[in-house]
């Protein structure tokens, strides 16, 4: 499936403060699912996943709605299972239990956040390594973070996507994190480091941040708070990715970094809405048809799932 990448175009135009369309690229990864959705129904496989929403979190309601919407675009076949917020943790164990032991899911996503009577660590522990599509089980992590080739989680993945787009080799770069999450911080530094670069994580308790993004020639924000980098931490030539999503005064969404002053700054900006917010349920279908296409190998290889 990763091979498919390297025929993305790149843009190699160095426009101070040239827009990455993240809804372009994802456009483009979700027409390259759907071609390989065709190919692995041609082998008997329907790519599947299993998504899960518990309570009535309305936000979370929006995400899941767009994750199924994104795989009936695509062909890839939705299993979605709402429950009440009353639902125990046993039960939510067990169900996910059957999903691990069902050939036809090739990942499962219980989305966040859990009622308080639900360990999500627990919940995200009993999904199937071979299933994790959100790439957030321990073994996911470890498995990123000693090279191997396990799910890498959406949304660092589909920064690393928008980077490849400027056609910038990050060999030898120094790159800046901002925000050390489980889910986006910690994964986006060593992505960068898989690509060579050298990385710098700031955080709360970081003492002066401008000085080590000032010397970035890559910053990733990713903390969930607005204007957190401005034009005076940016080195002119640097590529911005802005994870964050927020509010301003007048009740637009926008990211972590203040656009406007920092875009005539950089060399390419991810603007917010339309930048990493498209890739990362892309990147969740991405990860599916890869847990497909290794199915499909196993099933090759010794004439059993491994489900």
């Amino acid at each position: 499936m990763r091979a498919f990448f390297l025929k993305i175009q790149t843009m190699t135009t160095t426009t101070p403060g040239q827009l990455i369309d993240g809804l372009a690229l994802s456009a483009q990864l979700r027409a390259q699912v759907a071609q390989d959705v065709v190919k692995l129904q041609g082998q008997g496989i329907t790519p599947g996943l299993a998504v899960i929403l518990v309570g009535e979190d309305p936000a979370s309601a929006v995400y899941v709605r767009n994750k199924v919407k994104a795989c009936a675009d695509t062909g890839v076949r939705s299993v979605f299972e709402k429950y009440e917020a009353t639902l125990s943790e046993a039960a939510l164990l067990e169900r996910i239990a059957a999903l691990n032991a069902d050939p036809t899911v090739h990942g499962i996503l219980v989305q966040m956040p859990l009622p308080k009577h639900i360990n999500p660590h627990k919940v995200i522990e009993a999904i199937s390594t071979s299933k994790d599509v959100d790439g957030y089980a321990t073994l996911s992590a470890g498995e990123l973070m000693t090279g191997q080739s396990g799910f890498r989680p959406c949304t660092p993945y589909g920064c690393m996507k928008l980077i490849e787009t400027t056609g910038i080799d990050l060999r030898g770069k120094h790159a800046v994190v901002i925000g050390r999450s489980n889910t986006v911080g910690k994964p986006m530094a060593l992505l960068l480091l898989q690509a060579n670069a050298t990385v710098t994580i700031c955080h709360s308790a970081t003492a002066d941040m401008g000085h080590h993004t000032r010397q970035a020639d890559v910053v990733v924000a990713a903390v969930g708070k607005r204007n957190i980098l401005t034009a005076d931490m940016v080195k002119p030539g640097a590529i911005v990715i802005d994870v964050g999503m927020n509010r301003n005064d007048e009740g637009k969404l926008c990211g972590d970094v203040d656009f406007a002053a920092v875009r005539p700054l950089a060399s390419h900006i991810t603007p917010v809405p339309g930048g990493v917010g498209p890739m990362t349920i892309t990147m969740l279908l991405v990860n599916t048809i890869e847990a497909a296409q290794r199915q499909a190998a196993q099933f090759a290889k010794t004439g059993h799932t491994g489900a």
